[in-house]
């Protein structure tokens, strides 16, 4: 089966390089390009490919997470290829619908593989990502204050403010904090908060 693909990047020579290697690859036909999350919601509707390579960070205008939500139910697959391999962007990814999450760097026969996985509905992820989500997912479970913290952090409030909303103190907040960071494997309060809801911790 021959996979149709759109590539979405806001980059013309990333765009370029892309068509001329899938070019190469057997079983893989480029269908079109998108230089934005707005062409690519519109030609993903009227071309309607296998898949969509959607990067992240597509410019002025919706971002390629956005876009990704707007396409997935529509049917068509999106695999994510970016340069960003935070928590916080590959939870916003698939949690938007993406069915997989590559990173520029893998070699053009993981990304071929991948391709085709997605087409069929398989998640495909780079395997720095794969780890470090089986890695948070067996990570332990949150004490009841580690719960609290969470809930107070997703509202926006800074370490003072939770300090105060649970009538303990900043330093208590902090460590805390760095525990939760550990259990969930990320490294920044956004990357908690996503994850967080992604596992639906947050009441």
């Amino acid at each position: 089966m021959t996979v149709r693909i759109l590539l979405c990047d806001d980059h013309a020579v990333v765009r370029a390089g892309l068509r001329a290697l899938l070019g190469s690859a057997p079983g893989i036909e480029v269908a079109g390009e998108a230089g934005s999350g707005e062409e690519a919601v519109a030609m993903a509707a009227k071309l309607a490919p296998d898949v969509v390579l959607m990067d992240l960070q597509l410019g002025d205008g919706i971002d390629g997470v956005e876009a990704t939500r707007r396409i997935a139910p529509t049917g068509v697959r999106v695999l994510v290829l970016t340069t960003y391999d935070t928590d916080a962007d590959v939870t916003r990814a698939i949690g938007a619908g993406a069915t997989g999450y590559l990173l520029k760097a893998e070699r053009p026969e993981e990304l071929f593989a991948a391709i085709h996985a997605a087409a069929e509905g398989r998640t495909a992820l780079s395997a720095p990502v794969a780890a470090r989500r089986t890695a948070a997912a067996a990570s332990p479970a949150l004490t009841a204050r580690e719960l609290d913290i969470l809930g107070q952090l997703a509202r926006g409030l800074g370490n003072r403010e939770i300090a105060r909303a649970l009538f303990i103190s900043e330093a208590t907040v902090k460590t805390h904090l760095g525990r939760i960071y550990a259990k969930l494997g990320v490294d920044t309060r956004a990357g908690a908060v996503a994850v967080a809801k992604e596992r639906r911790l947050l009441g």
